[in-house]
Parts: C-alpha cells; structure tokens; sequence
C-alpha cells in the first residue's frame, strides 16, 4: 500500500533529507520520498496494516524534526508573516543598541534581547536535535558561530550574523514559496466543480461526486470537469493548460472532449465517460505531482554530499580552532573566530534546496508546453540523446490511410472505386475504410452477395452480375490475374472484375505536417541518429525515411525484431549517452521499456499512452520531442550553474575564513546569500518553453540545403 501525506512546516532541505533517510529505516516501511518541494512525503507499507507503520512513521518524524508535522490534505501556514514580525522587532533593538547614546552595559543587554528575540527558535531546535544525536545540522552551526561570538565579546557581529542569517532564511522561504506558487498555478487545471442535469435541473457537485453517464452542462468560460462525449452543442475548447497549444479546438456533438480544457464559447452537454479518478485531468495532476519522487543523479548525489560534508567540516573547524594556537603559540580567540566562520559557510542548503527546485521547476515548464515527464531522473538522462529511434504509424505518419492514386484499364475511375468500396463494406479493416471514405456515398448493401475475406490478401465479392476481386498481389496472383508492369512504391490494392484486371488504386499513410519540423530541430540540436523501425513494407518505409531525412529505417519487422533492433542501437550509443524511442503507447509496450528513455505520443485522452512511457507528449506533434530535450538541457544547465556557484563561493570563502581574511557577513553571505541566488536561479527553469535562437537558424540551414 502506497500513500501521500503533506508535510506542514517543511522549511529546510536537509532537513527534509534526514527526514527520508530516518523513515526508510522504519519497520513496515518498503520505500519512502520527501519531497522538499512539493512539502509532500509518500511512503510504501511492506504489509497490510498501514495505520501501526504510519504511527511510526510519525513518531520518527517527530524525533528528526518536531516542528514537522505530518497532514492530510493542504493546509495554510502563517508562519513566515510571524517569522518577519521577529525579524523586524529584533532589527529594532539591534539598530538602537548601535545609534543611541546609552552606557556599554545598556548597548550589551540590548544586544542580548536582540540576540534571544532573532536567534531562541534556532537554539532551541539545535538543543533538541543535539538530545536526539542529530548534531551537524545549520541550527547547530548559527548556535555555535554567534554564541561563540558574544562569548569573545563581538556581541554586535554576534546579534549580526543571526539577523542577517534569519533575514536571508526568510528571503529563501519566500522563494521557494514563490516557486511552488508559479507550479501549483502552472497545473492549476482542477475543476471546482461540475454541473450535472439531473431532473431537468442542473446542480452543481463536486467532480468526485458526478458518475459516468451523468450528463453534465459546460457553460462558456467554465473548466470541462469530466472526460466525455458531446451529446449536443458546439464550441471551441482552449487545451493550453494540457497541450501548451495557443489554437482552440473545435468540438461539437459526438466529438470526445478531456477534462482541464476551458470552454470558450456555445453551451456544451456532456456525457461523463469516466470518473474524476480515471479522468485525463487527475492523470496529469498525479504526474506532475510525483514526478519529483523518482529522483536524477545529481539529486541523489546532493543528498548523499550534504551528509557527509557537514561533518567533515565541523571536525575541520574543531582542527583549525586547536592546532594553530598549539603549535604556533597564536592566541585561542583569533583562530576560535577564524573557526566559528568556517562553520557558517559549510552549511550545504544552497546545494540541498536549488538542486531538486530547479528539476521540479523544469518539470514544471514541460507540462507547460504540453510534455509530461515522469520523473527528474528522465528529464536529467533526456539531456544525454544520442539516438532517436520512431515507430512509423502514427507517431511519424497520421495513421489514417488515405487513397491517393487510381489507375485503370478500361473502366473509369469513379466506376472502379465504386465497385471497391461495395467489395470492401463488410471489412473495418483500415485500407477498407479508406477506399469507403473515398468513394463517401451510401453503400446499398442489397447490390452485394456472396462476400467472402481472404485474410492477408484482400476479399471476392458478387455486386450486381459481376464478381469483383480487391485485394494486394497475393490475392491477384491466387486468382492468375495479370497485374499491371507499372506498380508505383507503396500500399497498393489491386482491381479485377469477372477476372479481368480493371486496375489500382494507391493507399498511403500521410506523414504528418509536423514530421519534417521535427527531424530538422532534432538534427539542429546535435543528435548523431535518427532512425526508425516499422513492421511495414520495405518500399512504404523507406519512402517515409527519405522523405523526412532520416539516418535509417528498418522495415518489416515483427515486435520481437524491433526489441532486436533496439539492443543493436543501444550498442552504438557512448557510455553516457542515451536511447530515445517514440512510440504511440499503446503498440510498442516492449520497445517502449526497453529504451533507456520511451516517449509515448498523443498521450492526450488515451490511458495507455500516459501508462506506458516515461515521457507523454500530449499533442501529436513529434516537433515537441525537441521541445523536450531542449527543457531539459535548460534545465540541466541551469543545476550545474548552482552547484559550481554554491561550491565555487564556499570554497573560496571556505579558504578566506581559514586564513582570517573573511568576516562573519562574508561568511553568511557563502550560506543563506548564495542560497537565496540559487533559488531565485533555480525558478528560471520554469520558464524554458521558448526555442533556442541558435537551432532556428541551424535549422532554416538544414531545410534549404
């Protein structure tokens, strides 16, 4: 059994990291995630009995962090407009301390009242996690730094360093919260409610509440609450929120319609096809959501970099305050000082916090373009594509077959496509109903007798006084009817009337529009292979291939030589660099998990696309696999830049501290200031939606050469 709890009062990310660490240890518990972020923690129970792991659960909690408190639901935290109040009241005493005319013995109890107002939370959390052998945590730090501070007698750096060090933590939760802000609006796509018509009156329910069947009534400007079909209205439905696309989409009765999109102009009825629970909406929101849970490298490797770097540094200051003065003979207080700064700056929250946000911001920014990522470990690995591998039908081509050429000998051409069509009317297979929607008149079935299907080859038909043959080569060849010399590449079905060839007719699968845009960008953006696998016929793709420029094609393949195919591919990528393969979900399971990353296609309304892939394009556009890549390069980018600039400046004044050339300030700025940077940093990932300037033109080169 797996659920998810919030997390009230979640404000550190190392804290949140001792949290998992703690709860992973719990008997009962199979697997566990805190998500700083997202204040949310998601435990897996080994056995049945839920309650008695989740009691210890939170008592564990409670030991690592009591000022975490584990809910159901969301709820609402004053705590940082309570946290400023302080801030200022604190600021008020340290400033009059410094200005007024007052004896030393006022100026240091002004001082002290200053010091207990801004610093008593941080002493107080240090002294109890000290109790519970939590020891290296940056409570400890600022406790020791400042206290160690008044105790040679800096009480104004002391009172200092504990004003700044709280005014930057409440600049960082305003951050995050800013962040999480842009992402909880971002995904914003739950319906309030619903009004459903019952008793020829309409009442408005919560979604939860409606059944399928129910019909539901969607007025202009009001969120679509229920994934259904349209039993009567017209409308146009804006589907930005789930596609990214500006376009409306034009809906009217019997047109399927998903939940999240807004209704923009007529009046739309509605009847409910699946539960809230089931629906597109709640699919997309539970994604997102957990999408932080399955956790990148680099996050990993932050998490398990704070645990042991705090310590090392704390045993490295103990060092710097003792052996100088042992050795040289220096005075204790200088290198005490040069020691307390040397904590303040080792605190890893920069790192802790910036890392995962800027994964959840960028992750973020893909479901704004309409690109759902399953997890910060996808969206990191997409950034490595060295190898694109596409299905063909319906991820490259439309996957609705189109008559596009009819030859004949001595019949005209409307005779032979009528006759075609009469033959095909028992058949839904979907050459049948190409060559029925070409001929788009009513069939009337007392003209046809006598039909019989030969499976792979085609069917015979009796219509009026004449026996009609529509089938490929195989069928015309059983029949020892003569094709024509001039067959052109592709899908081809053959003609025969009272075994006479009476000629063909040329069925194709359009390659979408949006195809070659997408070969182009991908190429554009550096990736050595594109390649495509089809269980189609070996002309058919290699047509598709050179007409969209691909690298290869591999034609005629059953699903077991596909998964062949892709052990070979994944044999020619580096050591680092990974396999895309884009499917349409539904056929191509095997492939799909095979891939190091699977990107399904057209995810939107379909349950078995968002299911099987670790990325959904909800469009059927290939063009946003690009879209993709390019978030998650941005992304990935924007992590490294936090972690050379938390490492870089720590580092530097790491070095400065040990050598007594950096203050107290400097020494907090290398915390809680880069911290705040990073964070402010790390929230541009949100917003990496727009294409590379430097592709567009790379690709307007590709396109005219």
């Amino acid at each position: 059994m797996k659920k998810t709890f919030k997390l009230e009062n979640l404000d550190c990310a190392n804290c949140a990291a001792k949290i998992e660490d703690a709860i992973k240890k719990v008997d009962g518990v199979k697997d566990a995630n805190v998500n700083f972020v997202a204040q949310k923690m998601t435990i897996e129970a080994e056995n049945d009995n839920f309650e008695a792991t989740f009691n210890k659960v939170k008592a564990t909690i409670k030991k690592v962090e009591s000022s975490v408190t584990v809910v159901e639901g969301k709820t609402l935290d004053g705590k940082q407009k309570k946290h400023l109040q302080r801030i200022l009241l604190a600021m008020a005493f340290f400033v009059g301390a410094l200005v007024l005319p007052i004896a030393e013995t006022t100026e240091i109890i002004l001082f002290l009242i200053a010091y207990v107002i801004i610093g008593s939370d941080i002493i107080w959390k240090a002294l109890k996690n000290i109790r519970r052998g939590q020891v290296f945590d940056e409570n400890f730090l600022m406790t020791i730094a400042t206290i160690g501070a008044l105790i040679l007698g800096e009480y104004a750096e002391g009172v200092a360093v504990m004003l700044f060090y709280q005014v930057g933590e409440w600049f960082q939760a305003y951050a995050v919260n800013k962040s999480r802000k842009s992402i909880s609006d971002l995904m914003d796509i739950r319906p309030d409610f619903a009004n459903v018509l019952r008793d020829d009156k309409l009442i408005q329910v919560d979604p939860e509440e409606v059944k399928v069947n129910d019909i539901i009534v969607v007025k202009p400007g009001e969120r679509v609450p229920l994934d259904g079909i349209v039993t009567e209205g017209y409308s146009s439905l804006d589907t930005s929120a789930l596609t990214g696309e500006s376009v409306p989409r034009e809906v009217q009765t019997g047109h399927e319609v998903i939940s999240g999109c807004i209704n923009q102009s007529g009046i739309l009825n509605i009847k409910v096809s699946k539960e809230f629970g089931e629906s597109t909406v709640a699919k997309i929101l539970d994604l997102v959501e957990n999408a932080s849970n399955k956790k990148s490298q680099n996050e990993n490797f932050i998490t398990k970099f704070a645990r042991y770097y705090t310590p090392l540094v704390v045993f490295a200051a103990v060092l710097l305050a003792t052996l100088p003065p042992l050795i040289t003979g220096a005075e204790f207080a200088t290198w005490v000082h040069r020691a307390l700064v040397f904590l303040v700056i080792s605190c890893p929250c920069a790192l802790v916090i910036s890392v995962p946000l800027s994964f959840f911001g960028g992750i973020g920014g893909a479901s704004k373009s309409g690109v759902l990522v399953k997890g910060s470990n996808y969206l990191e690995a997409l950034a490595a594509t060295e190898i694109v591998v596409f299905d063909k039908t319906g991820t490259l081509t439309k996957g609705s077959f189109t008559v596009t050429e009819i030859k004949t000998t001595d019949f005209a051409k409307e005779d032979l496509l009528e006759l075609a069509a009469y033959a095909e009317d028992y058949s839904n297979h979907p050459i049948s109903v190409s060559i029925k929607n070409a001929y788009g008149k009513k069939i009337n079935t007392t003209r046809i007798s006598d039909m019989k299907e030969f499976p792979g080859q085609g069917v015979k038909a009796h219509i009026d006084d004449k026996i009609v043959l529509v089938g490929n080569a195989k069928l015309m060849k059983a029949a020892e009817i003569k094709i024509s010399d001039n067959i052109p590449e592709g899908t081809v079905i053959h003609v025969a009337v009272n075994n006479k060839y009476a000629g063909f007719m040329v069925i194709e699968d359009k390659v979408k529009a949006d195809a070659l845009q997408a070969i182009a960008d991908l190429k554009a953006l550096g990736i050595q292979k594109l390649v495509m696998l089809t269980g189609d016929m070996d002309a058919v793709g290699q047509k598709v291939a050179k007409e969209l420029k691909l690298d290869k094609a591999y034609t005629e393949l059953l699903p077991a030589d596909k998964v062949n195919k892709m052990e070979e591919l994944l044999k020619q990528t580096s050591h680092s660099g990974k396999l895309v393969f884009v499917g349409d979900g539904i056929n191509d399971a095997p492939v799909l998990a095979r891939a190091d990353i699977g990107i399904a296609m057209g995810g939107l309304g379909s349950d078995a696309a968002i299911e099987a892939a670790d990325i959904v394009i909800m469009t059927d556009e290939p063009s946003k696999i690009s879209t993709a890549i390019q978030i998650s390069k941005k992304t990935l980018g924007i992590v490294r830049q936090n972690i050379i600039l938390a490492l870089g400046i720590k580092g530097v004044v790491l070095v400065l501290g040990a050598l007594g050339y950096a203050s107290m300030w400097a020494a907090v700025f290398a915390d809680v200031g880069v911290s705040v940077i990073a964070i402010l940093n790390a929230i541009r990932a949100l917003n990496v939606t727009e294409f590379n300037p430097e592709i567009k033109e790379r690709k307007t080169d590709l396109q005219t050469a």
